[in-house]
């Protein structure tokens, strides 16, 4: 059995910065992504507005591209992208989550991949689910093919796939907003993806962020835990793998993880993934995963009880409904409520206090963040 080797830093909110450049090195980013080629920087939008722990936090995205800039990647072959769903917009996502700030400072520009062109990839290696579940063909980002990329997801929970990490960040750009349609069969699509990635990405590394983690009803309604650690690697199977375990699960009963290390796509199997830097030896956050309404009802539509309406409510025109329902749960009730009391006693901690006054209300907006604001369409 080979090994893989995952890195990880304990930080604080006055070391952040370097500690990423630390990581980087530990991880061995350098051997991995070459500097003579374009690189994306895959952000993770969870949800438009900002909550603590579920899409890139911006002092990850600030501590990564630093790090690259100092490490002598050319700013002109660095490009962040992120992708819309059928409930999330990058533009107004990217200024909530601070993103364009943090861009703007560095001197790069945003990339959405709704605004660039897709085409469909005849995938030469055998995939599990996608073929089946997309027969016309896999529509990617003409842009991914031949590049290197690197992740950078957050430490959290998920109502449908148990974690999220590197692997899931990958969902966000590989497929259309349609890819809702994958829940179905989320954890054979996720091994397609790591599958998929192999093929056409020239090098594939990571920059997870476990300052603040995200507990419970993953990947939006959680509980934020401040714990201070940073995680990064070449094998995106055991980065999931080495976060899933601090945060109390075992990785190899979650059933991508499993699946792709039997597949031989990466090293799920702690006993064979070496960890460089800070010692996790017995760090067990003890989180536990449950569902959104949300998710639930989206479960029950594709294999529990009420499967029988799955084509009418989630395969026909009336599909309209799922995402004004979503949009209601979480933006107009969950979100003022218990979400805002949540992200209260973020704002009381440390990591919140460096979000008002390095990255947020305390910081000018910059000029395209202005035109998103007076844009009636959310994006300039």
């Amino acid at each position: 059995m080979s090994r893989s080797r995952v890195a990880v830093v304990r930080t604080d909110v006055a070391t952040i910065l370097d500690d990423y450049m630390r990581l980087a090195r530990l991880a061995g980013i350098e051997s991995v992504l070459s500097r003579d080629l374009p690189t994306l920087i895959k952000l993770n939008l969870s949800w438009t507005k900002y909550f603590p722990s579920c899409s890139s936090e911006p002092w990850q995205v600030e501590g990564a591209l630093r790090a690259l800039l100092d490490l002598g990647y050319a700013r002109e072959n660095l490009t962040p992208v992120e992708n819309r769903t059928v409930v999330t917009e990058p533009w107004k996502g990217a200024r909530n989550n601070r993103w364009l700030k943090v861009l703007d400072s560095l001197g790069l520009k945003f990339q959405p991949l709704t605004e660039v062109e897709w085409t469909v990839h005849r995938f030469k290696s055998k995939l599990l689910r996608l073929n089946e579940i997309f027969p016309d063909g896999i529509e990617i980002p003409k842009m991914y093919v031949g590049r290197q990329i690197l992740h950078l997801p957050t430490v959290k929970t998920h109502g449908h796939s148990t974690t999220t990490g590197s692997i899931k960040n990958a969902f966000g750009g590989l497929l259309k907003e349609v890819r809702h349609y994958a829940h179905k069969y989320i954890h054979e699509v996720l091994v397609d993806l790591v599958t998929m990635q192999k093929e056409i990405h020239p090098g594939v590394f990571t920059l997870m962020d476990g300052t603040v983690c995200g507990d419970g009803a993953g990947p939006r309604t959680m509980i934020p835990h401040v714990k201070d650690y940073i995680l990064g690697a070449a094998d995106s199977v055991a980065i999931d793998a080495v976060a899933a375990r601090m945060m109390g699960f075992d990785p190899m009963k979650i059933d991508y993880l499993r699946i792709c290390h039997e597949m031989g796509l990466g090293v799920a199997d702690p006993r064979f993934i070496d960890i460089v830097g800070d010692s996790v030896e017995g760090v067990s956050f003890g989180f536990h995963v449950s569902r959104s309404f949300v998710i639930w009802g989206d479960q029950m539509l594709r294999r529990g009880s009420l499967r029988f309406l799955e084509k009418l409510a989630l395969h026909s025109p009336l599909v309209v409904w799922a995402p004004l329902a979503s949009n209601i749960y979480h933006d107009w009730l969950w979100y003022p409520t218990v979400g805002m009391s949540r992200i209260r006693a973020f704002r009381r901690t440390k990591w919140g206090r460096l979000f008002d006054d390095r990255y947020g209300p305390g910081a000018a907006d910059t000029p395209l963040e202005r035109r998103i604001l007076d844009s009636p369409r959310g994006h300039p």
